[in-house]
């Protein structure tokens, strides 16, 4: 006689699937659940991006009075209101900022104080005048900086030009400027007198050392230069300077 398996009942199979569906839901819920651990007690937070200090002149804010790009690089030249007191931003902000001593001369600054020339030295002198203002009576001073290697420095030597006329100009064709300085010619007089007021003048040039390069023959007036007020010279002009 032939058998047959014994069948399943189907209400058997229905169970058997809701218990396995519930046992996986269940299971699911305690992974979700589940704490979660927590970020170590001494962990560090991210660092907040460090905020550039402000620059500031005489105690107050600084405004800016001219701004240039020498070989890519900008120059901004910074004042307080009075301009009494002056700084030098060279890059981007927030720079190297440079405090200029020529501020505490009693100098006039103005938007046309700020000339740089590019070069194998990129350099930028800050001129100002002082005293009154006529041709005669005007003097100036300058500061220069000069960059090398894109490190910036200030010789700290303020140039006078007792002829009111300081240029920045690569005289010697070095592909390095230079500083020309336009002063009287006065031996035995002092700066400032009226004998030394009405002597003639030259134009002396210093290298971006401060050494003396030499100097031009003598004019009546500054503005007989080649360029004046921007004053442009060629090694020809130059001779060994008169002594004093």
């Amino acid at each position: 006689m032939r058998t047959t398996a014994a069948r399943t009942p189907r209400s058997a199979l229905l169970t058997a699937v809701l218990a396995a569906v519930v046992t996986l839901g269940a299971i699911g819920a305690v992974f979700a659940l589940r704490p979660r651990p927590e970020a170590p007690s001494g962990a560090a937070e991210p660092a907040a991006a460090p905020v550039a200090p402000a620059v500031t002149c005489g105690g107050g804010p600084c405004r800016q009075l001219a701004a240039v790009a020498v070989g890519g690089t900008p120059v901004v030249l910074l004042t307080d209101s009075s301009g009494g007191s002056a700084r030098l931003r060279v890059g981007p902000e927030p720079g190297t900022v440079f405090e200029l001593a020529i501020a505490q001369l009693g100098v006039r600054l103005d938007q046309d104080s700020l000339r740089c020339v590019d070069g194998a030295a990129p350099a930028c002198l800050v001129r100002g005048d002082v005293g009154d203002d006529s041709e005669d009576g005007t003097a100036a001073y300058g500061e220069l900086l000069v960059g090398s290697g894109g490190v910036w420095r200030d010789p700290g030597k303020p140039y006078y030009a007792d002829a009111g006329t300081l240029s920045l100009y690569d005289v010697t064709a070095d592909g390095r400027a230079d500083v020309i300085v336009v002063r009287h010619d006065c031996p035995g007089a002092a700066s400032g007198t009226p004998k030394c007021e009405a002597s003639p003048v030259l134009g002396e040039v210093y290298d971006l050392a401060g050494k003396s390069v030499g100097c031009t023959r003598r004019y009546t007036a500054p503005s007989d230069l080649r360029g004046w007020p921007d004053i442009r010279l060629t090694r020809a002009d130059l001779r060994p300077c008169p002594t004093s």
